[in-house]
């Protein structure tokens, strides 16, 4: 029977739909065989421009759209969460019954059913959701030929939360596999916060020549801010959260379903608290939605999202990504986004359709945050968006990718060369780096040769490599992909039913009887057995808030540059308007046409009465002397990672030349050198403090290297299978995972010192905790800054939330309150004195 027509447009008319040029672009681009990147904004309807481009596609090759038989397994759709599946499936499906009525649709991920799987093993389906990891299981069959050479579109979803990291490195080993099977594949992928599309692009793709398509739909995109009541002359990380209760209760009152998103999980639990303690008549229509809840609630509350059953969730990055929830009207951010890309993103959660416009609300919890919502307003609409960049050969996730490759049907050492070489980020790969990793894969190196665990490889007579082991490969599949974190334990009531999972280091420091909050819930802690935690309801609602060992994110490059440039503005404008100590805010033109910057004039005059506003070309410097000690405040603006190793290196640097004791405080804006003698600044002033030569010698020097990468380490290990994290219903702890990898490291050093795995610890350290490459460039942008050298009376309104970030790591809520209360009072008081008589400013340019 003779297929008929493929005719997409047709089905969009009769859902009284209007195909946007961009997705006509993108079906006539997929049915010529083009690879390439479709760059449109949130909900503008980019799943069925790729979706209905893979029919073309597959009709063009003479693929039967009607018919009694499906066709095989020809699309393969990657997302990067199980969550989207569902939701993608269902989308993907909906048109087939009129355009495609032969094709059938499949999901297969970590929580597809058994039953499901078998089926799926009996006869695949036309197209099938799957993730990173269950793409690279099916790679390890023996007929993963078989099963996937026919494959001829692959769509790869949210595209930009993939190619920045291991996973994405996955993908493209992955996708390097399927082209060799089939050199007519083509490939296309999802994205709407790029700033780098072309470099994505080419990445994905495996070289230049895609098609780069950008969906240009009108849409509007509101990003406002819910101003306090009173921002205050201080404030510090938290200052305003409590503040900003009520604001937010009303917003949410006034709105329809609103997501409500936070940066970390426990600042997600106790906003649920504070939304609860407010409006108890909400209990049941208010939810919360993070990683650690089990999977069981985050479905719940994923439905109500969709039927609209909701107010409001308070929720992580769990929801950042494409799941389609129409009935969200609202978008709230907790604290700064941190990232223009990350807020833009959240921002599309809301009028998650074509023409319906999306609106996200900034909840400053501290004033500086003000002025970070101005500028990433003005970055968003100058289209000043974070690029992301793929690792550079990582080895261990090529150790894993050679086991699989060797259980899916065996490799020959040169022709799999040329494979991963032809993956971006293997293109610098040399021989000798491949021939270490096969030969490591064979024999363990030079210092596992004698534990047969790690011979998982063997060649045969044909010079093809496989597994020869059940219980290696076995072990293998339980362990393929690269998402490594710190070890869980489920958390279930007493009575039965699980609330989810939390980090072993938290509940390893709990006593029976204690309380903690966790799941939206007060719950007393009871007993561990067999790896799980077992709680009941507590009879109080005070507890500990439950906490996690993620890190923050840092500012961003874009946004810290937009904010300097913001910052500048204001302080260009005071000094037109008479300065700080005019006492009335500057006319609302430039910077203060942002009613933000308007909130934070208090801030921003204290802060000039005091000291200085930092600014693009000069640096701010702040000294201070306290009962503690001697303290130097610096404000590269360059992000919390980069100031860590800024901090560390100036340290380490200063008390080379004159033997002083450090004490360490960061934070996105800057870093506070506290020492215990006076610090002679010559050496910053000068600039040799901030020279480049020896960098990396002296960072790693500055630090305590060995236990960053040492902790780094157990990831390589892990994702190289070293590290067995155990069998289902048996895993190991934490204590035991640690053990094991550090075992290994120390084996390493002593009798296997080339080992790559351990000089990949040390190159993630400085590349990705440490941001060595954009600590160089904040390093060089300060050797050409001026220097505005000020004496502080008192803390300054910058210099204070470091100095905050200090007192917490070494005091209760009780003391830290009342030390604060004593800062605060100087620092007023030294606002009220005449500014002349306070302040000493120097202008000193360092030396070329």
């Amino acid at each position: 029977m003779k297929t008929p027509p493929f005719r997409p447009a047709a089905w969009f008319t009769r859902q009284h739909w209007k195909p946007f040029a961009f997705q006509r672009e993108v079906w006539a681009a997929m049915a010529a065989g083009d690879s390439g990147l479709l760059h449109a904004t949130t909900g503008a309807g980019k799943t069925y421009a790729v979706w209905f481009g893979a029919l073309a596609r597959a009709q063009a090759m003479g693929v039967p759209m009607a018919g009694r038989a499906p066709p095989p397994l020809g699309v393969l759709w990657l997302t990067p969460m199980r969550a989207l599946a569902a939701d993608t499936t269902r989308a993907l499906e909906a048109p087939l019954a009129e355009v495609a009525p032969a094709w059938t649709v499949g999901r297969r991920t970590g929580d597809t059913a058994a039953a499901e799987r078998s089926r799926q093993d009996r006869r695949m389906p036309t197209a099938l959701v799957t993730t990173p990891e269950s793409l690279t299981l099916m790679l390890t069959r023996a007929a993963a030929r078989d099963d996937l050479g026919q494959v001829h579109t692959v769509i790869v979803d949210e595209w930009h939360e993939l190619i920045g990291n291991k996973r994405g490195v996955q993908v493209q080993l992955a996708l390097a596999r399927l082209r060799r099977w089939n050199p007519g594949l083509v490939v296309w992928g999802l994205s709407a916060t790029l700033g780098n599309s072309q470099e994505a692009m080419a990445v994905l793709v495996g070289g230049p020549g895609g098609r780069l398509v950008r969906g240009r739909v009108p849409k509007v995109l509101a990003i406002d801010t819910l101003l306090p009541a009173d921002p205050g002359r201080f404030s510090w990380g938290g200052h305003l959260g409590a503040q900003m209760q009520q604001p937010v209760v009303e917003e949410i009152d006034r709105s329809g379903t609103t997501l409500v998103f936070t940066n970390v999980r426990s600042q997600a639990e106790a906003w649920y608290q504070l939304l609860l303690s407010a409006r108890p008549d909400w209990a049941g229509v208010v939810a919360l939605h993070h990683g650690s809840l089990d999977k069981s609630v985050r479905e719940w509350v994923e439905l109500g999202l969709k039927e609209g059953r909701l107010k409001a969730v308070v929720a992580t990055s769990s929801l950042d990504l494409g799941v389609d929830f129409l009935p969200v009207e609202r978008v709230l951010q907790i604290g700064s986004a941190k990232g223009v890309a990350r807020l833009l993103q959240r921002a599309g959660r809301s009028g998650h359709a074509p023409g319906r416009p999306s609106r996200v609300t900034l909840v400053p919890t501290q004033a500086l945050e003000l002025v970070e919502g101005a500028a990433a307003r003005r970055a968003a609409r100058a289209g000043q968006v974070e690029g992301r960049h793929s690792p550079a050969k990582p080895l261990d996730v090529l150790v894993q990718h050679l086991v699989s490759v060797a259980l899916g049907g065996g490799f020959e050492a040169d022709a799999l060369f040329d494979e991963v070489r032809s993956a971006p980020a293997y293109a610098a790969l040399t021989r000798e780096e491949f021939d270490w990793a096969v030969a490591f894969v064979e024999r363990g190196g030079d210092s596992l040769g004698a534990y047969p665990d790690y011979h998982r490889v063997q060649r045969d007579e044909h010079g093809v490599y496989r597994v020869p082991d059940a219980g290696i490969a076995r072990r293998h599949r339980m362990g393929v992909g690269t998402i490594v974190s710190d070890s869980t334990m489920p958390i279930e009531w007493v009575s039965g039913g699980r609330l989810g999972h939390m980090e072993e280091s938290f509940v390893a420091r709990l006593k029976p009887g204690d309380c903690f909050v966790f799941a939206g819930r007060a719950l007393e802690y009871v007993r561990t057995r067999d790896m799980t935690a077992y709680v009941r309801k507590a009879s109080s609602r005070r507890g500990v808030m439950a906490s996690w060992s993620g890190s923050k994110m840092p500012l961003s490059s874009e946004l810290a540059d937009a904010v300097l440039a913001l910052l500048h503005d204001a302080a260009q404008a005071a000094a037109d308007a008479g300065g700080a100590a005019a006492g009335r805010p500057p006319p609302r033109r430039g910077a203060f046409a942002e009613p933000e910057m308007r909130a934070a004039w208090p801030m921003l005059q204290a802060q000039l009465r005091l000291s200085h506003l930092p600014r693009p070309g000069r640096l701010l410097a702040e000294r201070y002397r306290s009962r503690e000690g001697h303290h130097l405040y610096l404000y590269p603006f360059g992000g919390r990672n980069v100031h860590l190793g800024l901090a560390q290196l100036l340290a380490w640097r200063f008390a080379r030349g004159q033997p002083n004791t450090f004490s360490i405080s960061i934070n996105d804006y800057g870093f506070e050198l506290l020492s215990a003698l006076p610090l002679d600044l010559a050496p910053l002033l000068d600039g040799s403090v901030l020279a480049a030569e020896a960098l990396m010698h002296d960072v790693l020097a500055s630090l305590n290297s060995s236990a960053l990468a040492r902790k780094r380490f157990r990831e390589i290990a892990r994702v190289a299978g070293l590290v067995f994290s155990g069998y289902p219903g048996a895993p190991k702890s934490t204590r035991q995972l640690q053990a094991s990898s550090t075992l290994f490291y120390e084996v390493f050093r002593k009798y296997d010192a080339g080992n790559r795995l351990l000089s990949q610890a040390e190159e993630e350290v400085l590349a990705q905790e440490l941001e060595l490459g954009r600590l160089g460039d904040t390093l060089a942008r300060m050797r050409t800054q001026r220097i505005d050298l000020v004496e502080l009376p008192a803390p300054s309104p910058f210099s204070l939330p470091l100095m905050v970030e200090r007192f917490r790591e070494q005091l209760s809520t009780e003391k830290l309150a009342d030390r604060l209360a004593r800062v605060l009072a100087a620092a007023e008081a030294a606002l009220d004195a005449p500014p002349a008589r306070t302040i000493a400013r120097h202008d000193i340019a360092p030396k070329a």
